[in-house]
């Protein structure tokens, strides 16, 4: 019970909230995830996919490549990781 009210606690604090794909688990207790949007662009009004790749905190190494995660921002824990697995 504690476990879920400190993630409604996190995500009301107003940090970003992405859902993407596990592309590389080689790392220990980091892994990479590939976000995909489909926004739409407001000069040309079409519509535009984009593609970025977050590090994210995962500690145990408990997900493998492929898998469907969300991913929560948080403070810096290296130089390139800022995001940690919901």
């Amino acid at each position: 019970m504690e476990t879920a009210t400190k993630k409604t606690e996190e995500k009301l604090k107003g940090g970003k909230t992405l859902e993407g794909v596990v592309v590389s688990d080689k790392m220990k207790d980091t892994v990479v995830v590939l976000v995909k949007r489909y926004v739409k662009d407001q000069k040309y009004n079409k519509y535009i996919s984009s593609k970025k790749r977050y590090k994210a905190h995962d500690a145990g190494n408990k997900h493998k490549v492929g898998d469907k995660v969300t991913i929560v921002e948080t403070r810096p824990l290296s130089k390139d990781k800022h995001f940690k697995i919901a």
